[in-house]
């Protein structure tokens, strides 16, 4: 009787980390907040979906607000892909998935006049047997574009640790060299010492110090 329960337990473990493994689908990532000019930025819309509410339509628009001014519309997203004209106008590119949960758009050949709030709206009518519930929701995205990029903390840090980790092992290997050498010299020292003092006995003390042979 007492293998029913741990049956039981182990099962549920198992479920467990099953049903984790098939939640983990979608994952709402913030996005880079800076641009190089001259390159292509994606703008990052994640909008994560239930399993329940994958059955769904969804509206998306983009707008763009610079520096003092207001929002004005620039891509918008319904079935089919519909770029607003606007100062982006050839430059903007569908990237989303899909499923629609990722709904990001890329900007082709940043400019400096590019940077701003980026604002991205999503609705969603969902398809089920009794309602039709609306779900919106929004992410801000406060763009910077930069002339050159700037180097990267993570490479910086890395490349610090790199030469520490270098010195250390430098460190270390003469430590263990002279470590080495004083032990060596040591054990000649001490061979050197004991020939000396048994050249130094007597020759008569050198024949009594042979091991006497038992009849």
């Amino acid at each position: 009787m007492a293998a029913l329960p741990r049956l039981v337990c182990a099962s549920s473990v198992v479920l467990l980390v099953w049903a984790g493994f098939c939640s983990a689908v979608c994952v709402e990532v913030p996005s880079e907040t800076e641009a190089v000019q001259g390159k292509d930025m994606k703008l990052l819309c994640i909008s994560c979906m239930k399993r329940e509410e994958v059955t769904a339509s969804t509206e998306v628009e983009w707008f763009y607000r610079p520096e003092g001014g207001k929002d004005e519309p620039i891509y918008k997203h319904d079935k089919t892909n519909h770029e607003v004209p606007s100062r982006f106008s050839g430059r903007l590119q569908w990237n989303g998935s899909k499923d629609m949960q990722d709904v990001s758009i890329t900007v082709l050949n940043v400019t400096l006049n590019d940077s701003g709030i980026y604002t991205c709206n999503i609705t969603r009518e969902f398809e089920f047997e009794i309602h039709r519930p609306l779900f919106t929701s929004t992410r801000l995205i406060h763009l910077t574009v930069v002339e050159e990029a700037g180097e990267d903390f993570t490479s910086v840090i890395s490349e610090i640790m790199m030469y520490i980790l270098l010195v250390f092992l430098t460190l270390w290997l003469l430590i263990e060299m002279v470590y080495c050498y004083r032990k060596v010299s040591k054990a000649e020292e001490a061979a050197q010492e004991n020939a000396t003092d048994y050249l130094a006995i007597p020759s008569e003390n050198k024949e009594n110090c042979a091991v006497p042979v038992e009849e």
